[in-house]
């Protein structure tokens, strides 16, 4: 484990011009940046292609990409746009947040444009694409394709022939909708080729990209109408338990996600392939990967589909152990982080210590009366974090968030002061510790206020809109950062 660091900021969160970051030259850039810090780490939320309410936590695949981060002018490097196809279209005018509904429907029009111009030149790529992908991309076209032919409601409210995958249903919509699915397949082409270039690119300046993938799947997912018997749902494939978290520091009530329960003894039956699938492809995807609610793998909270909140909901043991000798005895070792934040058993863990997998230590914890978030008791296989896409910035939270109580214990701890800058004196406190690998947000980097916050969970509307702005990356705070990394050793 050799001591280091990286900086946490989604591809939707770069500069550019077309309303929502890209794999185009401002992720190279970024990279740069990271290199310069003196950073080896580039940590990324969900690649998912997202759904109602933008999450990356929320998405239509746990396969497949979002179509938005394919960067324009790649495309016309690569003959499939010109200029004047992309350039003059409604991206959305505030370049420091995202107007989803915009770039929903600039980014189709133009992705259609460069299909049709693609026809004929990478015939003999698409096939190869779709024939190695076949286990999910097959599925996952249709589904979109039939989507798009029921003006995009969820599967649940298509004609009973299609949802419930009748064999004759699923030829008619093949022959039918041929060149919409084939819209997708291209689309995904795009999307992994744009992502493993700039992944390599990344890789040759020695930077590690660490991918976070959800535990769970969105409802409207290609994932559960075409494998209904992994997860529990009735015999007309209406969920009947859905996932969430019992009531929290963040919300009184819980958080009711709504994503249906995975059926553990059906994927034990058929040796947990769904998720070692999963698994391998996200090795693809990215040199680390985050697990998101990681000590849901131990014991779940499930709550009766229907219900407004997540109070009613009770724990339920999971495949823990089980389900990682799998992965690991197909997928050998895997680098994996555990997010293992909030309510933690001794089976929680001692399931986590028996993988091997480093947890999470999130620094804005600290303050409140958990001492095992303090740096003076972290273990060396840990990941620090001065907080994460679900918290406040670090100024937010010092300025806002935070009682009075907690900001007494941080100025005390860090010995925080205003001229060195409460965010740097938290980082600091990051970077100094034990921990193998210290994380930080770009936003506590910039020391930006609750205004730049990308997620509130359990609301919708306001999330995910974060954007950087262009001015930000310059020399002077890439030497600041490299500086800091320097004197606590993760250069």
């Amino acid at each position: 484990m050799e001591r280091s660091s990286g900086i946490l900021m989604h591809i939707s969160s770069l500069p550019g011009k077309f309303g929502i970051g890209t794999f185009g030259v401002e992720a190279v850039a970024f990279v740069d940046f990271l290199k310069n810090s003196g950073q080896k780490y580039w940590q990324i939320l969900p690649l998912g292609q997202t759904s109602y309410g933008d999450s990356p936590y929320q998405c239509f695949s746990a396969f497949a990409g979002n179509p938005y981060f394919i960067d324009f002018e790649l495309l016309k490097r690569d003959n499939f746009l010109k200029e004047e196809d992309y350039i003059d279209l409604d991206y959305g005018k505030d370049e420091t947040s995202i107007d989803y509904s915009k770039i929903f429907i600039a980014k189709n029009k133009v992705l259609r444009i460069a299909y049709e111009n693609s026809k004929g030149k990478i015939d003999n790529d698409l096939i190869e694409f779709k024939e190695k992908n076949k286990f999910w991309l097959e599925d996952y076209t249709l589904y979109m394709a039939v989507k798009n032919h029921f003006k995009l409601v969820s599967w649940q409210e298509w004609d009973d022939d299609i949802r419930l995958r009748k064999d004759e249903a699923i030829k008619s919509y093949k022959i039918k909708l041929k060149d919409e699915i084939n819209y997708w397949a291209f689309v995904q082409y795009i999307f992994f080729k744009q992502w493993h270039d700039l992944k390599e690119y990344a890789n040759s300046k020695g930077i590690k990209i660490i991918g976070d993938i959800p535990i769970y799947v969105a409802e409207d997912s290609a994932d559960i109408w075409s494998n209904p018997k992994y997860f529990k749902v009735d015999k007309d494939m209406k969920p009947t338990k859905v996932a969430g978290c019992p009531p929290d520091a963040f919300s009184e009530t819980g958080q009711l996600w709504g994503n249906p329960i995975y059926n553990w003894d059906n994927l034990e039956k058929d040796g947990y392939t769904w998720w070692i699938d999963r698994i391998r492809e996200s090795l693809k995807l990215y040199d680390v990967v985050r697990i998101d609610h990681f000590r849901g793998f131990e014991s779940y909270w499930e709550i009766p589909y229907g219900e407004k909140t997540a109070i009613n909901g009770k724990w339920i043991k999971g495949p823990a152990i089980k389900l990682f000798n799998a992965i690991k005895e197909e997928l050998g070792e895997v680098d994996i982080i555990a997010e293992d934040l909030g309510m933690l058993t001794d089976e929680v863990i001692d399931f986590r210590n028996k993988t091997g997998f480093p947890g999470m230590k999130v620094l804005q914890f600290a303050f409140g009366g958990d001492g095992s978030y303090l740096p003076h008791n972290y273990t060396k296989n840990c990941v620090v974090y001065t907080g994460t896409h679900d918290n406040d910035t670090i100024c937010g939270w010092y300025d806002v968030t935070a009682s009075k109580n907690e900001v007494y214990n941080a100025k005390e701890y860090l010995s925080l002061n205003y001229e060195e800058g409460i965010a740097r004196g938290f980082i600091r406190g990051a970077f100094g510790s034990v921990a193998y690998l210290a994380i930080t947000t770009m936003q506590d980097f910039l020391a930006l206020g609750n205004e730049a916050r990308m997620n509130l969970p359990s609301t919708l509307g306001k999330n995910w809109k974060w954007r950087a702005r262009k001015k930000y990356f310059t020399q002077e705070l890439s030497e600041s950062i490299y500086k800091l990394t320097k004197i606590y050793g993760r250069v």
